[in-house]
C-alpha cells in the first residue's frame, strides 16, 4: 500500500498552483492509481493529459524511491518534456520538496536518489527516450508510452510495423510484474491502441463528447431518434463547420431531433462534453473549424481509430455483393447475370510477379461491367509459385504443368474470360508467351494482350479509381474486401499519392481493370467436343445493319 492515493496527490498539486481538478483529471487519476499489466488512456486533444502524467510519475516516485520509469514518446525531445516536469513537480510539490537536488539535472537519465543508495544502481529512476530510439539494455518497473503513434511514424504498414517491434522491446526490458502505459489518440484504422484493446488491456476513453450520433441526408420536418438529449449539433468540417442553434435550426424532444431543412451531409449531435469550463461552445466551434477533415475529427476528439488524413481511395464508398455469376440460354440469347444484374463486358489484368520478397504481389483482378456502366470487382487474387513450371527438364522446356499461368487459366475457364491484359513491366516481359502455351495446353480460346506501362503509377491509380469511388459505382466481391485473405481494401485505405513505394500492387492491378473496361465477352473460352453444349454470344447484340449516305 503506498503513503497516499494518486487522486490526493493529485488535488494536493492542483491546491499547491491554486487550480481546480476537473472532473476528467479525476477519473484519469482514479483509474491511473490501479494496476494492470497492460494500460490505455485514449483521451481526447487538448484535455491536459500532461497535467496528470507528470505528477503521476512524481507520486510514483513519491510512494517508491526505487520505482524506474522508463518514459517513451514519438522523438527524444517530446520524451525529455514529461521528464523535466517530473523534476519540476519533485522540487515543489508539499510532498516531495527535498526528494531531488535544486538545480539543473540531464532530462534523458536521472536518479532520485545518490546511485550509491539505490537497489539498482545500474539503471536510471527515469529515462526519456523516443520510440525509436535504442533503449537495449535497461530496466524499468512501468514502460510508458506517451503519443508513441504520430501521423510520421505510421503513414504506411511498414513503419507500423517497426513501430510495433519497437514497443515489443519493452517486454523484455520490463521486471517481473513490470507494467505498460499507452497514453494518446489514434491516428489511423490500424492503430496499436486497437490491437492492445484486443488483446485483453485495461482501457479508459476519454472522448470530448460521450454521446454522438451521426445523421446523413436529413429531412425537414422529421422526427430523427438518436438516443439521448442533443446539446450540440455539427453540420461539416474545417471551414464550412457550423454549430446550430436549438429552436433556430432544430428542435429536440427528449432522445428525439426534428430539423427546420433539408440538409445532405454530416449532420453531428453530441451530449455530455468532457471539461464544460474548458471547452465552451465558442472554442469547440474552433477546433471544429480548425480540423481539415472529419476522418481527424473523429480520431482526435472522439477517438475512433481512423486515418487523419484525407483519404484518397475510401474502401468503405464500395459496396459488396455475395453472388457467383451464372449462364442462361433461353429463347434463343445467352446471358451472363449477375444476381439479377446482365452483365455485358469484363475486363481481366494481370500485373506478374516472381514473388521474391521486398516485390509486388502477382496480382490479377477481374472486373465485370453492367449496362449501366456499374462495375462489379468479382476477383482479387495474389497468384502463388513460379511464372510457370515444367513436367521436365528438357532443353525445349518440355510441358507446362503448373505455377501462376495455370492458376489464371482456371480463372479464364470458370468465368469465360475471352482475354486478359498483361503488364508487361519488369518480369512481365516474357509472361504473356507462357500464358498463351498454357492457354493452349488448357484448351482454352483467350486473347493475350501485352500493355507496357509508362504512366506515374499514383496518377493512374487516382485517375481510374477516384471517380468509380466518388460516385459510388464501384462494387466489390465480399472476398475482395475479406482483410484475412486479401490486402485490397488495406491498400486503398493506406494509399498516398504522395508516396511512391508502397504495397499498392492490387488496387494497380484493379486501376488496369478499369482502365480497359469494358472488354466485351463474345464466346465461350471452351473448345466444344461434338458431344458438348455449344454455348453462344451471351453479350447483348443489335445485328448488322446497313446505312445509305448521300453526300
Amino acid at each position: 500500500m503506498g503513503k497516499i492515493s494518486f487522486p490526493a496527490f493529485l488535488m494536493m498539486w492542483n491546491e499547491h498552483l491554486n487550480r481546480d481538478t476537473p472532473d476528467c483529471h479525476l477519473i484519469m487519476a482514479d483509474w491511473l492509481n490501479k494496476f494492470a499489466p497492460v494500460k490505455v488512456l485514449l483521451c481526447h486533444r487538448g484535455i491536459g493529459k500532461s497535467s496528470t502524467l507528470a505528477p503521476y510519475n512524481a507520486w510514483r516516485f513519491y510512494n517508491d524511491p526505487n520505482f524506474q520509469i522508463m518514459h517513451q514518446s514519438e522523438s527524444d525531445p517530446s520524451a525529455r518534456k514529461i521528464s523535466r516536469a517530473t523534476q519540476s513537480i519533485l522540487r515543489r510539490h508539499p510532498l516531495t520538496k527535498g526528494m531531488i537536488p535544486s538545480g539543473k539535472m540531464d532530462v534523458e537519465r536521472w536518479n532520485i536518489n545518490d546511485v550509491d543508495t539505490l537497489s539498482d544502481p545500474l539503471h536510471s529512476s527515469m529515462l526519456a527516450k523516443g520510440v525509436l530510439s535504442n533503449v537495449t539494455g535497461s530496466r524499468a518497473d512501468q514502460a510508458q508510452n506517451d503519443d508513441v503513434e504520430v501521423p510520421r511514424n505510421i503513414a504506411t504498414p511498414e513503419l507500423r510495423e517497426k513501430l510495433r517491434d519497437r514497443l515489443d522491446e519493452q517486454t523484455h526490458i520490463l521486471k517481473p510484474g513490470g507494467e505498460k502505459l499507452f497514453i494518446g489518440t489514434p491516428h489511423t484504422y490500424d492503430s496499436l491502441y486497437v490491437d492492445y484493446e484486443r488483446k485483453g488491456a485495461d482501457v479508459l476513453t476519454i472522448r470530448l463528447f460521450s454521446s454522438e450520433e451521426r445523421l446523413t441526408c436529413i429531412k425537414a420536418g422529421e422526427r430523427y431518434r438518436i438516443g439521448f438529449k442533443a446539446e450540440y449539433v455539427f453540420i461539416g468540417i474545417y471551414e464550412t463547420a457550423e454549430l446550430l442553434e436549438e429552436t433556430v435550426h432544430y428542435s429536440v424532444e427528449g432522445e428525439y431531433i426534428t430539423f427546420g431543412a433539408d440538409y445532405n451531409g454530416i449532420i453531428d449531435c453530441y451530449a455530455g462534453v468532457s471539461w464544460a469550463e474548458r471547452f465552451t461552445r465558442a472554442d469547440i466551434l474552433i477546433r471544429r473549424r480548425e480540423t481539415r477533415t472529419i476522418n481527424a475529427w473523429d480520431s482526435q476528439y472522439q477517438l475512433h481509430a481512423k486515418p487523419i488524413t484525407k483519404k484518397r481511395l475510401d474502401p468503405d464508398r464500395i459496396r459488396l455483393y455475395d453472388v457467383e455469376p451464372h449462364i442462361i440460354d433461353a429463347n434463343g440469347e445467352v446471358t451472363m447475370m449477375l444476381g439479377n444484374t446482365r452483365i455485358i463486358g469484363a475486363s481481366a489484368v494481370w500485373d506478374p510477379s516472381a514473388g521474391k520478397i521486398k516485390s509486388d504481389a502477382s496480382a490479377f483482378s477481374l472486373l465485370f461491367t453492367d449496362a449501366s456502366g456499374h462495375l462489379y470487382w468479382h476477383v482479387c487474387a495474389g497468384l502463388k509459385g513460379e511464372i510457370a513450371t515444367f513436367e521436365n527438364e528438357r532443353l525445349d522446356g518440355g510441358r507446362i504443368n503448373g505455377g501462376q499461368v495455370m492458376q489464371i487459366c482456371d480463372y479464364v475457364a470458370k468465368y469465360s474470360i475471352p482475354s486478359v491484359i498483361i503488364e508487361t513491366n519488369g518480369i512481365g516481359g516474357f509472361a504473356p508467351t507462357l500464358l498463351r502455351q498454357a492457354l493452349k495446353l488448357r484448351g482454352l480460346n483467350c486473347g493475350v494482350i501485352e500493355h507496357h506501362e509508362t504512366r506515374n503509377k499514383q496518377i493512374r491509380i487516382l485517375e481510374a479509381l477516384d471517380a468509380p469511388l466518388q460516385s459510388r459505382f464501384l462494387w466489390a466481391h465480399v472476398s475482395v474486401a475479406d482483410k484475412d485473405t486479401c490486402p485490397a481494401f488495406d491498400q486503398m485505405r493506406d494509399f498516398n499519392p504522395e508516396i511512391k513505394d508502397q504495397p499498392d500492387d492490387y488496387i494497380d492491378c484493379l486501376a488496369g481493370a478499369v482502365l480497359n473496361t469494358p472488354i466485351r465477352i463474345a464466346k465461350s473460352v471452351q473448345k466444344r467436343t461434338g458431344k458438348s453444349i455449344s454455348i453462344g454470344d451471351w453479350r447483348p447484340n443489335s445485328g448488322q445493319l446497313k446505312a445509305k449516305i448521300n453526300y
